[in-house]
């Protein structure tokens, strides 16, 4: 076998590699419906809305790798009041950007304490607690944002939207965040003792990992990362809204799943999160094109998505 074959059989080997395959596929069909035309506008919008998708999925990443059952269902909430914190906070005012930031963050990182409060004292499943913390701070958001209607500051706003030669500084951004968050997962201490969470809980504990801990800090992450994407959604949106963070339920899961993080646990994947924030707008987008109903939109989105994770391999089971 040539060294060629060989390097390919590892690179498909990558569990991350299916979902930039699958972008590719999705964008290639789109282009070719419509002749070509747009490619680069399509690219530029991809990237652009895809960078909320990463900020997300990356705290949800972090959250599902420490095992099954792990999941936090309170970032559509969140995405909704750190936007409203944020866009109150700034108050228009190039001035008061970095109080405004640092306001949502806190806001964020306050409901990830509160989301592992309910899931270490009160004995509650995470997805009931978080659950059951969506609604707590949707609430709490309504009753602060209802009536809100703050433009974020122009810095602010020209910072969300600006692009350097068709490629948003926001992706840029997120690109360089997304390493980081990468480093910290396969080379820190911290990511290491997230994976090993994930494989075996009782083994990590008694190899002297700090497993509360741990599993305080990826809901604090999750939260924490879903307030960052709600003050900037605010600014790239023109201010904040109470349904900013909705689509994001589901679809923060879905990237995870699909960029090759184990459901299982104990396995992370940072890049595969970019190829899969991109494929599923682009799907959205290609369905779009072609003029498929909302009802078949969702039927379609499913059964590709399941492919793409079928033929990604699924889960492997963890020793």
């Amino acid at each position: 076998m040539s060294t060629a074959m060989v390097r390919i059989r590892v690179l498909l080997a990558r569990p991350w590699i299916w979902s930039f395959l699958g972008a590719l596929a999705v964008w290639l069909a789109a282009e070719l419906f419509t002749g070509g035309q747009g490619a680069g506008e399509l690219l530029t919008a991809t990237l652009s809305f895809a960078v909320f998708m990463v900020i997300v999925g990356i705290g949800q990443m972090f959250v599902i790798s420490t095992g099954p059952g792990n999941v936090d269902l309170s970032i559509p909430a969140t995405i909704a009041l750190t936007g409203a914190v944020a866009m109150k906070t700034m108050g228009g005012a190039d001035a008061m950007i970095l109080p405004g930031m640092l306001a949502a963050l806190a806001a964020g990182a306050f409901v990830g304490a509160c989301n592992y409060g309910l899931i270490r004292l009160l004995r509650i499943p995470p997805i009931i607690a978080t659950m059951s913390a969506n609604f707590l701070v949707m609430s709490t958001a309504i009753a602060y944002g209802r009536g809100l209607k703050v433009k974020p500051p122009p810095l602010f706003a020209d910072f969300t939207t600006a692009q350097v030669a068709g490629i948003p500084v926001l992706a840029i951004c997120t690109a360089i965040f997304a390493a980081v968050m990468g480093v910290v997962l396969h080379r820190t201490v911290y990511g290491r003792s997230v994976h090993a969470i994930g494989q075996n809980r009782r083994a990590a504990r008694l190899a002297g990992v700090a497993v509360d801990r741990t599993r305080f800090l990826v809901y604090v992450l999750s939260a924490t990362f879903a307030g960052l994407c709600g003050a900037l959604l605010a600014g790239f949106s023109g201010g904040s809204s109470l349904s900013a963070g909705e689509t994001y339920l589901l679809a923060s899961i879905a990237v995870v799943v699909i960029g090759g993080t184990s459901v299982a646990g104990g396995r992370g994947n940072v890049p595969g999160i970019w190829g899969a924030a991109l494929f599923m707008y682009l799907l959205e987008a290609m369905l779009n094109t072609y003029g498929a109903g909302a009802g078949l939109r969702l039927i379609l989105t499913g059964l590709i998505i399941i492919l793409v994770i079928t033929i990604a391999g699924g889960d492997r089971p963890q020793r």
